[in-house]
Parts: C-alpha cells; sequence; structure tokens
C-alpha cells in the first residue's frame, strides 16, 4: 500500500532539470538563462562554455543533466532538443553583517537561486 505516484507534469517529449542553491543572485543568474532561452540544445552549450559570467558554467552542468534526462529516460533524440524553458527563482539568502564608520554594522546580503531548464523536442512541420 504505497502512496500513489504523482502524474507527470511536462509533456511526452520534454524533460528538465533543476539547478538547486546555486551561488549567485537571481538577477545575474537570469541573465545567463536570457542568453539561451529557444535555442538548440547543442548551441546553447557551446554558448555556455565561451560565456565570461561565472554562473555560466553551472548552468551549462544543469543544461547536460536536462539533455541526458530526455536522452535515457524519455528517448528523445539530443539533435532534435531545444531549450524550451529556463527560469531562474530565489532560494535563501545569508545575512551578514560587516562593520562600519561610528560603531555601527552594515548589512550584507548573500543571494542563493535556483534554475529549472526545461527542453523539448523540435515538432516537425508536415
Amino acid at each position: 500500500m504505497s502512496k500513489q505516484a504523482n502524474p507527470r507534469t511536462l509533456a511526452d517529449t520534454e524533460a528538465n532539470a533543476i539547478g538547486r542553491m546555486l551561488r549567485t543572485s537571481p538577477r545575474k543568474l537570469n541573465l545567463v538563462a536570457q542568453q539561451i532561452r529557444g535555442m538548440k540544445a547543442e548551441r546553447a552549450l557551446a554558448e555556455l562554455a565561451f560565456s565570461r559570467k561565472r554562473i555560466a558554467q553551472d548552468v551549462r552542468k544543469v543544461l547536460q543533466s536536462a539533455i541526458a534526462n530526455a536522452e535515457n529516460n524519455h528517448a528523445l533524440d539530443v539533435d532534435e532538443l531545444i531549450v524550451a524553458e529556463a527560469h531562474v527563482g530565489k532560494a535563501m539568502v545569508l545575512k551578514r553583517f560587516s562593520p562600519r564608520a561610528r560603531g555601527r554594522a552594515g548589512r550584507i546580503e548573500k543571494f542563493f537561486s535556483n534554475i529549472t531548464i526545461v527542453v523539448r523536442a523540435r515538432q516537425e512541420n508536415a
């Protein structure tokens, strides 16, 4: 008597991967996510490999995971995949204090974020 499995929220031609607790602010991570939205998966990997942003390497790992999920778990063709969605969310915030002038303290916030990447098999127009 185990509990029922949750129904699949994605279509049969989609696969996703989630990167959690990435050490960058959601605002900065969204700049990298914007670059790859709507691209072919192979091209997006190349863009991320040569990006000058530090967080691009972590996003690349998440994209590779989504591609592997599509290939191994859902039997999708890797050459036909596009990045359908790449959305960013907030995670926890570390709050730190730094000494300031005249005995005061300045608050420093260190943001973490999550990213979800959904890849979809391209539909052939017949």
